[in-house]
């Protein structure tokens, strides 16, 4: 779920945190949040992405991860690199077959998740960890690169025509750097193959049901978002804003964690734990003295709302407000992350707890709080259990 590689380089940093009780916040301070959580759900460790444009494997597996706690189940860590790099494979296939007209980059969706788990199972983090490349962390410029110059060469089919060779080349090139997928292995005494370690993990993935809301498709349908990174064309279920947000909160209460996809490029999405949807209006600027400010240009406005470090008033979201930010390109699909929970700030204000995949340094350490009006604004679409969908809703959409 990438914007712009160049972007995602500078903001995608490094994650791991362990999320066993209530989140501590510092006390308030002038111009400063003061959070309250009010419910959270069980989440594994936040994980490090590092520099690479993976996201959407790290909030996936993160989400699966939170789905088997649930359950009941012991905590596990699965490997990232897996599923990047059976996507990656599957990636370039569909590239080259379609004659280098579809998406190829390191980003992806939700759906790629799902659909490495039902097709090619999983393993433990422990035994593919992807760093065959003398770093320490994720580092996938030059491998994005690589793949990338590869497959471009292979669509130019400079013989005339395409080689036998050129599908093991490129996985060569994924071995190299992320290791092989193993093929069998051994967990607490007992053989797997990846496909038979997933089944034990006692998943149904028919069970997850990916949900968004924009106009300009029928409610109630299903449809492909209009993204890059939805190289697979994975079809998410359609509902009216209001319906959207009852999923949730239903979600949440009830116990459930949410895989959220949004736009993470926009200056209330800041890089310390925060993310609003500020109103730009020169009242809402700081000071009593609102008259010095009637004079400034929009980009000094904005400059100077977005430094504010505490609550402000924010934009009234509705479904054309929505839709005008994704028709404009100003709503793009940047980030995958986890909601697990809700709280409030010192106005009463809600917002949702996110674990993000940046690295524990930061305020937060490694949770962002994300606004109502940001998650209302800026969500490209949500995975969840269909459980966790309100029954009413589901029966508009006709899901058993």
């Amino acid at each position: 779920m990438i914007k712009k590689a160049l972007l995602l380089v500078v903001i995608v940093l490094s994650c791991s945190f362990t999320f066993a009780q209530e989140v501590k916040v510092p006390a308030a301070k002038v111009d400063s949040f003061n959070f309250t959580v009010v419910k959270q759900n069980k989440i594994t460790s936040v994980k490090n992405q590092a520099s690479s444009g993976t996201c959407w494997s790290f909030s996936g597996l993160g989400f699966f991860e939170a789905e088997l706690l649930r359950m009941g189940k012991p905590e596990v860590d699965l490997s990232e690199m897996f599923v990047v790099h059976h996507s990656y494979s599957d990636k370039a296939d569909k590239y080259v077959r379609m004659n280098g007209t579809s998406n190829f980059g390191g980003g992806g969706s939700f759906y790629d998740v799902v659909y490495v788990l039902k097709n090619y199972g999983i393993v433990p983090e422990t035994l593919m960890t992807g760093l065959n490349y003398g770093e320490e962390k994720h580092k996938h410029g030059e491998l994005d690169a690589l793949t990338s110059a590869y497959v471009k060469v292979i669509v130019s089919n400079p013989n005339k025509k395409l080689s036998t060779a050129w599908k093991a080349g490129f996985d060569g090139i994924l071995d190299a750097y992320l290791g092989q997928t193993p093929k069998e292995f051994t967990v607490a005494g007992k053989k797997f193959t990846p496909q038979s370690y997933e089944q034990s993990l006692g998943l149904n993935l028919d069970d997850y049901v990916s949900l968004t809301s924009f106009t300009h498709h029928p409610f109630y349908t299903k449809f492909a978002i209009e993204i890059p990174d939805n190289w697979r064309n994975d079809e998410s279920y359609n509902l009216p804003l209001n319906e959207f947000m009852q999923v949730f909160d239903n979600a949440i209460d009830k116990g459930y964690c949410i895989a959220w996809a949004s736009d993470v490029s926009e200056k209330g999405f800041t890089r310390n734990g925060i993310a609003v949807d500020p109103e730009v209006k020169v009242a809402n600027l700081p000071g009593t003295d609102q008259a010095k400010w009637l004079n400034i240009s929009q980009k000094e406005m904005e400059e100077k709302i977005y430094k504010v470090q505490g609550p402000q008033p924010e934009v009234k979201v509705t479904p054309e407000i929505r839709q005008a930010g994704f028709d404009n390109y100003q709503t793009t699909d940047d980030h995958g992350m986890v909601i697990f929970g809700t709280a409030k700030d010192q106005n009463g204000t809600k917002y949702y707890l996110v674990k993000n995949s940046w690295g524990t340094d930061s305020k937060y350490k490694g949770i962002w709080y994300a606004s109502e009006a940001f998650v209302m604004h800026k969500t490209i679409d949500i995975l969840v259990h269909k459980d966790a969908v309100p029954k009413e809703i589901l029966k508009k959409l006709g899901i058993k």
